[in-house]
């Protein structure tokens, strides 16, 4: 199924497949396996039989689906699975709105909103690019340790900025956060990347937040509560300001 052609007409084919563990779990699911094996044969089943669910619960921390991207030109896809637990204006990372020397043109400073959304311990933790085009700057801030889903996380905890700009100017920028229990930022790309709408860019392992601040004059259509499918789900389309509201049932 990955890099297969679906449409809203049928063509293509799907199947359910076992999720993939994707290779940056491997080795913490090779060494829990391996602890889990030595505590049963020292200790017996009572040892081996927890540490064996510890092992289970790694891998799947780690699982990495296939997912089904928009090809839509306008849309901003979500970059994170998870629960969407702040949307609101304000200024875009400070880091971005610098004069760095590289010559690219930091961003304005005006407030635009930002989508954030949290992801627990039970949710895929790779994440993906809301848009395609080159990979203009990558930042990382180290910081604190605090809850991801409070709203000063995005200021003070440890934290990785990415810009991506499309061919047509359209820039992007979203934020990996980590939290409480995540201690560990994993990119997978590099300034002057081309990379495609939907592509694996990273993770963060076990539990943060993903911002994504909207260009101007777009506004999310998603609502406060609700799930996104990292690679799936539309948080926005460019330059669409639609009043959206959502009912808890």
């Amino acid at each position: 199924m990955p890099s297969d052609i679906l449409d809203n007409q049928g063509r293509g084919e799907v199947s359910w497949q076992w999720p993939p563990i994707h290779s940056e779990g491997r080795k913490f699911g090779a060494i829990a396996g391996a602890i889990a094996l030595i505590a049963w044969l020292l200790l017996g089943p009572w040892a081996g039989w927890p540490l064996a669910v510890l092992t289970l619960c790694i891998l799947a921390f780690f699982r990495d689906p296939a997912r089904v991207t928009s090809q839509d030109d306008r849309a901003i896809i979500a970059p994170a699975d998870g629960l969407v637990t702040l949307i609101g204006k304000v200024p875009p990372p400070r880091e971005l709105t610098l004069d760095d020397g590289s010559g690219l043109a930091p961003m304005a400073s005006e407030p635009v909103t930002r989508i954030s959304i949290f992801m627990s311990v039970f949710d895929v933790h790779i994440n993906r690019a809301p848009i395609g085009g080159m990979v203009k700057r990558v930042i990382y801030i180290p910081g604190k340790f605090v809850n991801a889903d409070l709203d000063k996380a995005s200021e003070e905890n440890e934290r990785q900025h990415v810009l991506i700009e499309r061919g047509d100017g359209v820039r992007i920028c979203f934020t990996q956060i980590a939290g409480l229990v995540a201690r560990r930022i994993v990119p997978f790309i590099k300034p002057g990347d081309i990379i495609a709408s939907g592509q694996r860019v990273g993770l963060i392992r076990f539990g943060s937040r993903v911002d994504v601040y909207l260009p101007a004059g777009t506004e999310p259509r998603v609502v406060l509560g609700q799930k996104t499918i990292a690679g799936e789900t539309v948080l926005a389309e460019l330059g669409s300001a639609p009043v959206v509201e959502g009912i808890v049932q």
